[in-house]
This record gives C-alpha cells, structure tokens and sequence, in this order.
C-alpha cells in the first residue's frame, strides 16, 4: 500500500515539474528588446551558461540550470552570432515544441541561410502562439531579406494588430523593411 502511494506522489510530482519546466520558458523582455551580453556569451564554452547561483560556466544539461536560463542562453548566444552554441542551448530543453524554442530554431536557420527551414520552424511557432510577435517579427526579416516586402508589411501589421506597437520586434521589422533589406537580426 505504501509503495503504491509513494510512487502515486512521485508521478504527481513529475507532472508538476514537467509544468513548470514547460512553462517556465515565457520571458517577457524577448518581445521588448534585444539580450544584453553577459558572462554566458563573454566567457562560456560552447556547451555551456553562465550559473549566476554557482558564479560559474555549467554544462547547459546540467540539473542547476533550468529551461529559462537554456532559452536566455540560447537568445543571447544566437544574438552574438553563437549560432552552434545557441542551438546546443536550444537542444538541451525540455520542450522542443514551445514556441520559442522553434522561434529561435527558426533564427538560427535563417541566420545561416537555410530559408526554407526557417520559415517552418516560424510557421510552426505561429501555429502554437499566433500572438509569438518574435515569430512574427523575424519572419518578416526573412521575407524583407527574399524581397517579400509586401508578405513582411503583412507581419508588421500583425504584430501591431496583436499588441506590438512600440515593441522591440515592431522596431526591428521596421527597420529592416526601412533600409531595404537589411535585417536587424
């Protein structure tokens, strides 16, 4: 009997911290402006974050780094052109279907010039947030970059529509669709 409820309380709390995990990755200055540098993308080896607790490098699977440190890793790797780092980041996480995991698969396609997958994996991170103004925002990049302009004008007004206006992915859309093609990442 006892055993029976201890493993009924473990599943309970499995399920509990699969939750959280899954959750957890929801940053909300990822819509508002670009990552600031810090010890992760200055000093880290590829494979590994920044552990603010530990005040050193860990391993990116490493049980003291949850899936927000491996996504802001991954953000502000990605951002300092880490792109192999930034996906081992993006590989350790829990959730391979959040949308910002995808979001930041997208990126990294594009940014090594991959289009195609790219704009799936945006395509996919729209079907699970179509308010991801990230998403929508590089995608946009993606098409000012092929000369799509008038399909990135059509992102642009989503993210306004969807409450991006004055947001770090309007601004970014918008410029690059300004400068003709230019993508601000």
């Amino acid at each position: 009997m006892k055993l029976s409820l201890i493993k009924s309380m473990l599943a309970v709390l499995m399920v509990g911290v699969m939750t959280i995990s899954a959750d957890a990755v929801d940053p909300d200055e990822w819509d508002t402006k670009p990552p600031e540098p810090t010890p992760t993308s200055k000093e880290c080896a590829d494979g590994e974050a920044w552990d603010e607790r530990s005040g050193k490098c860990v391993k990116l699977e490493s049980r003291i780094l949850d899936d927000l440190d491996r996504f802001r890793a991954a953000r502000e790797l990605a951002y300092v052109g880490r792109f192999a780092s930034a996906a081992m980041a993006l590989d350790a996480m829990t959730d391979q279907a959040d949308t910002h995991v995808l979001t930041y698969r997208g990126f990294l396609a594009r940014k090594s010039g991959d289009w195609l997958a790219a704009h799936v994996f945006y395509d996919r991170a729209l079907a699970v947030d179509p308010d991801n103004l990230a998403a929508r925002s590089y995608l946009g990049m993606g098409l000012v970059e092929k000369g799509e302009l008038e399909a990135a004008r059509e992102q642009l007004s989503e993210i306004r529509s969807r409450g991006g206006r004055e947001t770090w992915p309007e601004r970014a859309l918008l410029m690059s669709l300004r400068s003709g093609g230019a993508a601000f990442y």
